[in-house]
């Protein structure tokens, strides 16, 4: 959206040169003008959003708008939090990420712990579309296990094939 010559896009922009968090209400709108583009009619994903049950409830307004809904969600479940540090510290080597330091993915497992995982409950309970992943093997086996699960959703009719 940034390289986007638009309002929109230049409300991004500002806010990323800040350092500053886009907040749940541009979020949104980041969101709606990207589904709102006919190339996603077949299917979007959405990567690391809703974060918040706010911008849950805000998303399902959303998609009640554009008359959408979300098909499948994916919890990608990594037991070992160990397992889970070794991998970010290993990105931040591979990605010169400063943000992924020791304390930094600690204080975020305690937000995804405390905001982000009873998302899954949420989307279980209202809509039983959880489908979860095991996330801590080899990119190739979960893709594979993402691929094996969209087959299967499209099968029994839960994902619309398109």
């Amino acid at each position: 959206m940034m390289a986007r010559d638009t309002t929109l896009g230049q409300q991004v922009r500002e806010v990323y040169d800040r350092g500053d968090l886009v907040s749940d209400e541009l979020m949104i709108e980041l969101i709606r003008d990207r589904l709102s583009r006919g190339d996603t009619l077949g299917g979007f994903v959405l990567d690391g959003f809703p974060r918040t049950m706010p911008q849950a409830e805000a998303l399902d307004e959303l998609l009640r708008d554009l008359g959408r809904d979300v098909d499948v969600v994916f919890d990608f479940q990594v037991p070992d939090r160990e397992v889970l540090l070794q991998r970010l510290l290993g990105r931040a080597a591979e990605e010169s990420r400063s943000d992924d330091t020791p304390e930094a993915i600690k204080r975020r497992l305690e937000l995804y712990e405390r905001e982000t995982a009873p998302l899954v409950e949420y989307y279980r309970s209202t809509r039983g579309n959880v489908v979860g992943i095991h996330a801590d093997r080899t990119v190739e086996a979960v893709f594979r296990e993402i691929e094996d699960a969209l087959a299967e959703a499209v099968r029994h009719g839960k994902v619309p094939l398109h």
